[in-house]
C-alpha cells in the first residue's frame, strides 16, 4: 500500500500541475474573444477561426482539467441518500462508483473517440465553416481528457482503500472547502460585527 499511496501522490501532483496551467487557457480565451470583438466592431473584420479557437479552448479547459476537478472533489454529487450514511459507507459507495461506472465510462469514451481522432488526423479534416480550423486537435482532447480522468480515478480509488485501512484521513473532503456550517457561522459573525459597528456609530452621533 505504501507504493500505491506514493503513486497516488504522484498522480495528484500531475493533476494539480495540469490544473494550474490549464487555468491560463481561460485567460487566453478571454483575450481571443476580446480581440475578435474589437476587430469586428472597430474594423468590420472577423473570422470563424476566432470563434472556433474559443470553442477549442473551452473544450481544453473542460476536458484537460477533469482529473484536477475530481482530485479537488468539485464534481457535482447528488448525495441525498449517501449523506445519511456513515463515512465508511460513503467511501464504499465511492469505490463501487469508481470501479463500476467511472473507469468503464472513461475507457468506453476513449475506445469510441480514438477512431474519430485517427481518421481526422489521417484525412486532415478541416471545419466546414469558411476560415475554420483543422479538427483533429480538438477531437484528440476528448480521449486525452478521459485518460487524465481515469488516471485520477485510480488515485482516488487508492486513497479510499487506504482510508478504509486507517492509513490516511478522509479523501472525499473538498480541498480547502468550508462546510455549510462554517459558512453559516461566518455569516452570523459578519452580521454581528456589522451590527456592533452600526451601534457604535450611532452612539457616537
Amino acid at each position: 500500500m505504501t507504493f500505491l499511496l506514493s503513486l497516488s501522490k504522484r498522480i495528484d501532483a500531475l493533476s494539480a500541475w495540469l490544473g494550474r496551467w490549464v487555468a491560463w487557457l481561460v485567460l487566453v480565451a478571454v483575450l481571443v474573444s476580446t480581440a475578435n470583438a474589437v476587430m469586428r466592431k472597430a474594423f468590420n473584420m472577423s473570422s470563424n477561426a476566432f470563434l472556433e479557437i474559443q470553442w477549442y479552448l473551452f473544450a481544453a479547459v473542460f476536458l484537460l482539467a477533469s482529473g484536477y476537478t475530481l482530485m479537488r472533489q468539485e464534481h457535482v454529487k447528488i448525495d441525498v441518500l449517501s449523506g445519511r450514511f456513515s463515512k465508511r459507507t460513503q467511501i464504499l459507495i465511492d469505490i463501487v462508483g469508481i470501479c463500476l461506472f467511472l473507469l468503464p465510462f472513461t475507457f468506453m469514451i476513449i475506445k469510441l473517440a480514438m477512431p474519430l481522432v485517427l481518421n481526422a488526423y489521417a484525412t486532415q479534416e478541416v471545419s466546414s465553416n469558411a476560415g475554420g480550423l483543422i479538427r483533429w486537435p480538438v477531437f484528440a482532447l476528448l480521449p486525452t481528457g478521459m485518460l487524465l480522468l481515469a488516471v485520477q480515478a485510480v488515485s482516488e480509488l487508492i486513497k479510499r482503500v487506504a482510508f478504509l485501512q486507517g492509513l490516511i484521513p478522509d479523501p472525499s473532503k473538498k480541498l480547502g472547502a468550508k462546510t455549510p456550517e462554517q459558512e453559516f457561522a461566518e455569516f452570523l459573525q459578519q452580521k454581528e460585527v456589522a451590527a456592533r459597528e452600526a451601534a457604535q456609530l450611532g452612539a457616537r452621533k
